[in-house]
């Protein structure tokens, strides 16, 4: 008689859950329990994960091979599923290359090195940094291929926005929240942008302040991108009814600075005014 497998998925879940995927990380990330099963919850949450993966792994197949392999860093880690799922599914397969799970909670940091030391995750790396903080740590190579950033709160994202392009990163992969800081600025000048512009009925009252500054911090981002010489697409990430904060944006470096970007970016941090934001989160002069 055969024994039965205790690592093998049931084949109940054995649709869900990818060949050769780690149980025990599984388990550890609580995505499975622990007798092995997948509730509703977890696996509306791993098909979550897996969708992301499905958008990285395209772009980690076309950096195709690098001199020292394929340099990752995460932003805003937090428990690090991206980075265990990520090498799990591609690093662990790979020769060389590495991952940096940078996270400012010092606990998670370590429950992360804990982890990857007991799965044999040898080259992942996790740092007690913020994301500004990062880009001045000699704890990180110069040279970083591809930045990911999901739910990096507020200015994080435009902090590993600047970290990607210090590292002349290939690709940056990014799902902002928590998108504040605009809307801060719009506040503050309120009245007078409503005697100068109609316009201002857009953020007159609270809650559409809030979405706006949403709205055009993203934008913002994206005209950024664009005149440092990134192609950029903007998608859902998944359905709006599993997550609000679900803009996803992949910027792929091409070397072709946008001077229209840049001019429209310019544009709308005057008609907004929002000129301050130059000095501050769009830097642009050293870019062009």
């Amino acid at each position: 008689m055969k024994t039965k497998n205790k690592a093998q998925a049931p084949a109940a879940q054995a649709n869900d859950i990818r060949p050769g995927q780690s149980l025990e990380l599984l388990k550890e990330l609580h995505i499975l329990t622990v007798e092995g099963k997948l509730n509703q919850d977890s696996r509306r949450k791993l098909k979550q994960v897996y969708h992301l993966f499905g958008f990285i792994e395209k772009l980690l197949l076309e950096l195709g091979d690098q001199p020292g392999g394929i340099l990752l860093a995460d932003h805003g880690a937090g428990k690090s599923y991206l980075g265990f799922i990520l090498y799990d599914l591609f690093f662990k397969a790979q020769k060389s290359g590495h991952i940096y799970g940078i996270e400012t909670r010092a606990e998670l940091v370590q429950k992360s090195r804990e982890l990857a030391s007991r799965l044999g995750f040898d080259r992942m790396s996790f740092l007690n940094l913020s994301v500004a903080e990062s880009a001045q740590s000699q704890q990180l190579p110069q040279r970083i291929d591809v930045v990911t950033a999901l739910h990096a709160c507020d200015t994080a994202t435009d902090d590993a926005i600047a970290f990607g392009l210090q590292k002349h990163a290939r690709f940056m992969v990014l799902v902002p929240c928590c998108q504040a800081e605009i809307a801060r600025v719009l506040n503050q000048h309120k009245a007078l942008s409503l005697a100068r512009t109609p316009l201002a009925e857009l953020w007159r009252h609270p809650l559409h302040t809030r979405e706006l500054g949403s709205q055009l911090t993203n934008v913002l981002r994206c005209l950024y991108l664009e005149a440092c010489g990134y192609q950029v697409t903007v998608t859902e990430l998944v359905g709006w009814e599993h997550s609000m904060k679900n803009e996803l944006i992949l910027a792929r470096y091409t070397g072709q600075k946008k001077r229209a970007a840049f001019e429209r970016l310019q544009a709308i941090l005057k008609e907004f005014g929002l000129d301050q934001l130059n000095e501050t989160r769009f830097k642009l002069s050293d870019q062009l």
